[in-house]
């Protein structure tokens, strides 16, 4: 009989082994935790796609911060739901408006102990729900939208803000948000962005979380699923405009993307995993169909073994209990 020469099994045998030699390695630092703040709310509201998700009131939104720094979070990424909004997304850039005063709130609570980033996007704050400014025939407006952008940006830096995510899929927006930034004197903000965004039907619980006002899609502007090279392009051009991190959105469904782009660039590579990714998980879960530890723990962990550094993940603080907790490392979840 011919037995096997090389028996990799060896190293797989006990979960001590598999701990030793694990190429992939969740930390609390390593995950950002995605935020909403609800402007008037007194206290959390449940968001019925996304089960243990909620919209944050300004109390709540300090006491998450809070607990993301005791649990060693590496950032967290604030989305403000307005209570009023309009054609040209005025409430962005207005230093009272949901998001920028959450931003200072999140500045006063965590200090310098938590990275503080900030959605920087019209889509939450216009009447019609596009990620920029409409011209008369109904389509965003590139140019005018760069102009809002940039007015957020100088906003968001006022407000405190450690790094503004461009996550719009405007062409240009990376360098006007920029130079916006540094001729205010806030050239110590970081820009992330959003340099592989796919129109994806993956966001479909996020419109709830937000209060979307959309109609119809976003497929003039963000990419489309068919295509490849064209991220590579987009990759590059952030990067050239001065971006300082670049991120692949969705995740799991382009982790093709998001292991090319890590090959391709030396800024730091982000991904977020989305909310129909959670929501997807979580279902299944609900059912009985999957086993949902082990399922989170695998998802995210194959973000990172595709090249992120970072992700962005809704389930960012309970996996950083279950690191602090051993759970992870001895395969209970």
């Amino acid at each position: 009989m011919g037995f096997p020469v090389e028996r990799p099994r060896r190293l797989r045998r006990t979960p001590a082994l598999r701990r030793l030699v694990a190429e992939t390695r969740l930390h609390p630092a390593g995950l950002v935790l995605p935020l909403f703040v609800l402007e008037g709310a007194d206290e959390p509201t449940p968001i019925a796609s996304m089960p243990g998700v909620v919209q944050h009131s300004r109390a709540s939104l300090r006491a998450a911060a809070r607990e993301a720094v005791e649990l060693g979070l590496g950032g967290v990424m604030l989305f403000g739901i307005p209570a009023t909004r309009d054609a040209s997304g005025s409430g962005a850039s207005d230093p009272d408006g949901i998001l920028n005063v959450g931003v200072a709130d999140l500045r006063d609570e965590v200090g310098a102990e938590l990275v503080v980033m900030a959605d920087l996007c019209l889509d939450e704050f216009t009447d019609h729900g596009h990620c920029g400014v409409l011209d008369a025939d109904g389509w965003v407006d590139n140019d005018a939208t760069l102009v809002r952008y940039a007015e957020m940006a100088m906003a968001l830096a006022d407000a405190g803000v450690d790094v503004v995510g461009t996550s719009g899929m405007m062409d240009g927006q990376v360098g006007v948000v920029r130079s916006a930034l540094d001729e205010v004197g806030a050239q110590h903000v970081s820009v992330l962005a959003y340099a592989a965004k796919y129109a994806s039907a993956a966001y479909g619980p996020f419109r709830e979380a937000v209060d979307s006002q959309l109609t119809g899609d976003r497929r003039a502007y963000q990419q489309d699923a068919a295509n490849r090279r064209e991220s590579m392009r987009e990759v590059r051009l952030d990067i050239e405009e001065g971006a300082d991190l670049v991120m692949v959105k969705p995740a799991s469904l382009y982790l093709d993307i998001l292991r090319e782009t890590a090959d391709s660039v030396d800024v730091p590579v982000a991904a977020y995993q989305v909310s129909g990714e959670y929501a997807m998980v979580e279902a299944a879960a609900e059912r009985g169909w999957i086993d949902r530890d082990r399922m989170v723990v695998e998802s995210i962990t194959s973000i990172h073994r595709a090249g992120a550094g970072i992700v962005l993940t809704y389930w960012a603080a309970e996996v950083a209990r279950w690191i602090s907790e051993g759970r992870i490392s001895e395969g209970k979840a």
